[in-house]
């Protein structure tokens, strides 16, 4: 189903206190996954959506979700639910919603790993209207009975095929025991393969299905390029560009080791450098998060694990210091650059050895990267 051609928010039935909120957050244009989402969840339809990241697909679905809470202000237990795969992008939704939301009745509680109880549980306990969590947190409340969600009247479950990829396709099956059987349910996913088909099969009906464009490609306002070079040379390249080129660089390394080597030499040469992995506390990933956001680091050295998770908006450059295994793996590094249709840069490293690598990307991607050949970091030409 091609998106009807909608150019402002106030083009959708939107009441006046989110339209407020939107034109106060300077929210004018939707993007295109917003133009096709939002007008059958506010008619209350099942949603299936497939977009690749940063086309907006949170407020795709906040929208609906606010204005559905709008309108069920009396009562008083979560009446809409949003499971992510990861802790971070959990935080990102919450703090979206925040910034949206048309009033303060409209209260969330966010639950998930690696951060106090305490404070989760309280927020339940207040009679939070919308719950963003992570599948096995909130099933651990579940088991303990200290969540319900029996008043649930809308789910969404944004990046489906990262859930799955990470087992939690049980604990979803378990969690959507717990829900209303008539309920609306929004699905996002990068991807419509195999098991996420199947997730769509089970927990929607007759949804409206929205694709956005190739859901396995580089957007096209990011800039491609690959330079050779060898693995001993990668870091003094690395610095090269950082001199050379302006702007945030999210750098993207293999393992957790390489992760704080790159991001300790970078410091050792004087640049803001910090980085993100499986290793680091929730506090420190929240923290690195934070300071690259607000630009105090200009360098975000991150592993692949900790990829999703990021959505940080106005990053210039996205670096594959390492190149990634599988295609899938490229198209969600890249995709943290040229949001919202932004122009960006991703540069790929890639010693001589991986040239068939680099090859077998292009081929399932169908791109074509522009080519450097690089001796020594000021010696680099194209090739």
């Amino acid at each position: 189903m091609s998106p009807i051609l909608i150019t402002k928010f106030s083009e959708f039935t939107l009441s006046p206190a989110l339209m407020a909120r939107l034109d106060a957050n300077k929210f004018e244009t939707p993007t295109p996954v917003q133009s096709g989402c939002i007008p059958p969840a506010l008619e209350g339809r099942d949603v299936l959506a497939t977009a690749q990241t940063g086309t907006g697909k949170t407020l795709g679905y906040l929208i609906p979700i606010v204005e559905m809470l709008q309108k069920c202000q009396d009562r008083n237990a979560a009446q809409a639910l949003i499971l992510l795969p990861t802790r971070e992008l959990a935080m990102q939704v919450e703090a979206a919603f925040k910034t949206i939301r048309s009033s303060s009745l409209q209260t969330v509680a966010l639950v998930v790993g690696g951060l106090q109880e305490r404070s989760q549980l309280d927020a339940i306990r207040r009679g939070a209207r919308l719950i963003v969590a992570t599948p096995g947190r909130l099933e651990d409340f579940i088991k303990r009975r200290l969540v319900r969600l029996d008043q649930v009247n809308m789910l969404v479950l944004d990046e489906v095929d990262r859930m799955l990829d990470m087992g939690f396709q049980p604990a979803i099956a378990r969690i959507a025991t717990m829900l209303p059987a008539a309920r609306q349910t929004l699905c996002y996913s990068a991807t419509l393969e195999g098991s996420v088909k199947e997730v769509a099969r089970k927990y929607l009906n007759n949804p409206a299905r929205i694709e956005i464009g190739s859901v396995l490609k580089p957007a096209e306002n990011v800039e491609l390029r690959t330079f050779e070079v060898e693995p001993d040379k990668k870091q003094e390249l690395l610095e090269h560009l950082l001199g050379a080129e302006t702007g945030s660089f999210l750098v993207f390394v293999r393992t957790k080791h390489g992760a704080d080597r790159v991001a300790r030499r970078l410091t050792k040469s004087g640049w803001s450098a910090t980085q993100i992995h499986g290793d680091r506390s929730q506090a420190q990933r929240n923290a690195a998060l934070r300071s690259f956001s607000e630009g105090r680091h200009r360098v975000l050295v991150a592993t692949d694990v900790a990829a999703r998770g990021i959505d940080v908006a106005n990053v210039a450059q996205v670096i594959n210091f390492d190149l990634p295994k599988v295609a899938e793996d490229f198209v969600h590094r890249v995709g943290r650059t040229g949001r919202a249709s932004a122009h960006g840069v991703a540069s790929t490293f890639a010693a001589p050895a991986e040239r068939g690598d680099l090859r077998k990307i292009e081929r399932t991607l169908s791109i074509s990267m522009k080519r450097f050949r690089v001796r020594s970091a000021g010696d680099v030409k194209a090739a």
